[in-house]
């Protein structure tokens, strides 16, 4: 099947995306195996799992396409038998291909899956409670590896209120032969009839944020949403086909379950393991990029900032791997730093990578995933802006290696068809190229809303643009209404993308902005003891004010003796770059900061546990 025909049959002429009402994941799914299937691509290998979990060098598992067809009906059929359409089904895994199939065969069967985790993942126990009872999923999909714990997270539940719970792999194939179209049922046809919404606007699954100060909320996205953000990557990235992805992202993140839906979908190859097993050992991720023999397939990942840095320290390439054929590795998820990517790029730019395949990029669930992705050939772009006058919201940009320079990544450019504006956050009008503001959007990529929170979906996705700018409005073409208030910082430079910070994260002292990563980044390279990315910097009320605060975590193997020295290194160095002295520098053990479950550092759950002491 001529995959790039296939896509190119929901664009316009004109670059605009035409959905049938009709359309669903699922149904596009179905209709691109079947394409395959009939030109003889049933046994094309699609999907290898990487398990290092008893072997250094790593167990693997096969699947063709008509194999991951077979599992995925045989989870719907089974679904089928025990739920109805539109109920909601968690999947408490880790990354596994149960994972994927127990994903799309809840959407086979008309129903919403919620992507959640392993319960032992730790951490995050009162954030899995809270989900599943916001969620009120009844039925719960995992595997064998996974169901003692899942089992156990229910056991003190009593019985008749615990979720029905299936392991995925204890499926027979056999099941698959009782699958039927949700669609052509008796409830799925009353359904319709009843609805006013169509197909392709009804709720595909729920993403919940880490839920930081408050109950996790459930991100409802459309199979409009995600489908319109699945062409818009295609397009904005120029995908090279054929292509491969390889993934490590946890498939409860929606960077990682969208990507692994989108390329299951399309029958394309990808190549998995767990985050604890690239964590453990980055070179297995490196030593998977690396072009195979004759392999002529353009390779993609998608990782954030931090995997660089763990690959450039532990998994530096051998001499005669080739990197010539990746053309993309998107990063982000979390702010990007020019030393993670000029150190990856001088070690693997020596094997051929090339340079542009370092793609920073901006996305949020509520968008679905991608926002802004660069779209020239001057990528990776970093640009220098003046501290000063960033704290008075204001994009100067000045020469790198300048006392007063704070070094920005360039996300790009906004994937189309789609608008984004930078947005007085307090008057709600349109800001000049060159001012720091909220970031809004707008586009049938955005989800529907939060579930069950009428007043959080307003405020977040239904602004109102309240003045355009009277020249070069980046909201031309676009209306008033329906924007998405973002709650991110940025700005835009000669039409590229800076993300600066998170509205709700600056650290307001004195009267002037201080941008959160500025100061943790300066922490960070002020003492070897500050173990890398392992730091927050928050503000909390004082008696004169507010005050800033840090919380360091101190290098693997350094001892508590070094904790005073590294404090008065710290306190210099805040002082004289931000000209404000820290309230108060602790120094913690490996792991001690709190995180979200996606990894990156939870500001306000720390701020909140500081605050309670």
């Amino acid at each position: 099947m001529n995959l790039e025909k296939a896509i190119g049959q929901f664009f316009t002429p004109d670059g605009d995306l035409a959905l049938a009402p009709q359309l669903t994941l699922a149904g596009l799914a179905e209709l691109m195996y079947q394409g395959d299937f009939n030109t003889g691509g049933g046994d094309r290998h699609c999907l290898r799992f990487w398990d290092f979990s008893e072997s250094r060098e790593g167990t693997t598992r096969d699947f063709t396409r008509q194999e991951i067809n077979t599992r995925i009906k045989a989870v719907a059929a089974r679904l089928q038998q025990v739920a109805k359409i539109n109920d909601r089904v968690a999947i408490l895994a880790g990354n596994s291909p149960e994972y994927v199939f127990a994903f799309i065969g809840a959407l086979y069967a008309g129903m919403v899956p919620v992507p959640l985790y392993d319960p032992r993942e730790p951490g995050h126990a009162d954030h899995l409670k809270a989900v599943l009872a916001d969620s009120d999923a009844r039925i719960v999909l995992t595997n064998r590896v996974s169901g003692p714990s899942v089992r156990e997270h229910f056991s003190e539940i009593p019985s008749r209120k615990r979720p029905r719970i299936l392991a995925v792999d204890s499926l027979p194939d056999s099941l698959a032969g009782s699958y039927v179209n949700p669609s052509s049922t008796l409830e799925g046809q009353q359904m319709v009839a009843m609805s006013t919404t169509m197909p392709i606007d009804t709720t595909a699954f729920l993403q919940y944020t880490s839920g930081s100060t408050r109950t996790p909320a459930g991100v409802e996205l459309t199979n409009r949403s995600i489908l319109t953000n699945v062409l818009q990557i295609y397009k904005a990235a120029e995908l090279k086909m054929p292509l491969r992805l390889v993934t490590w992202l946890p498939l409860h993140h929606d960077m990682g379950i969208i990507l692994a839906v989108f390329v299951t979908l399309l029958g394309l190859p990808m190549e998995m393991m767990s985050p604890r097993d690239f964590i453990q050992q980055p070179k297995r991720w490196v030593d998977q990029l690396a072009r195979r023999g004759d392999d002529d397939v353009s390779t993609y990942a998608v990782v954030p900032n931090f995997a660089l840095e763990l690959a450039v320290r532990y998994g530096k390439p051998e001499a005669e791997q080739d990197f010539s054929n990746v053309d993309g590795i998107i990063i982000g998820s979390e702010p990007v730093s020019e030393s993670a990517v000029e150190n990856f790029a001088a070690v693997f730019t020596e094997q051929d990578l090339p340079r542009t395949a370092l793609r920073p990029s901006y996305g949020l669930a509520e968008a679905s995933l991608l926002v802004t992705t660069p779209q020239t050939d001057s990528r990776p772009l970093f640009n220098y802006f003046d501290r000063e006058a960033l704290a008075a919201g204001r994009a100067e940009p000045v020469e790198r290696g300048s006392e007063a320079a704070v070094a920005f990544a360039s996300n790009g450019q906004v994937v189309r068809p789609q608008a984004l504006a930078i947005v007085d956050p307090e008057t709600g009008e349109e800001l000049a190229d060159g001012v720091v503001g909220e970031i809004w959007t707008h586009g049938a990529n955005m989800a529907a809303g939060y579930r069950d929170r009428p007043e959080d979906t307003e405020e977040t996705f239904n602004r109102t643009l309240k003045g355009r700018l009277s020249e070069n409005s980046r909201a031309e073409g676009f209306p008033d209404e329906g924007w998405l208030a973002t709650g991110d910082l940025g700005t835009i430079v000669d039409d590229e993308t800076y993300i600066t910070g998170r509205l709700k994260d600056l650290v307001v002292i004195a009267g002037r902005n201080h941008y959160p990563q500025d100061i943790e980044y300066t922490v960070q390279a002020s003492s070897e003891h500050v173990r890398s990315d392992s730091v927050a910097a928050f503000a909390v009320a004082g008696d004169d004010g507010e005050q800033l605060v840090i919380l360091a975590e101190r290098t693997e193997g350094a001892g508590e003796d070094g904790d005073a020295e590294a404090i008065t290194a710290i306190r210099s160095a805040v002082a004289s770059r931000h000209g404000v002295t820290p309230g108060d520098i602790r120094i913690l053990a490996p792991h001690e900061i709190a995180r979200s479950s996606s990894g990156k550092i939870a500001r306000r759950v720390n701020q909140k546990a500081y605050e309670q002491q």
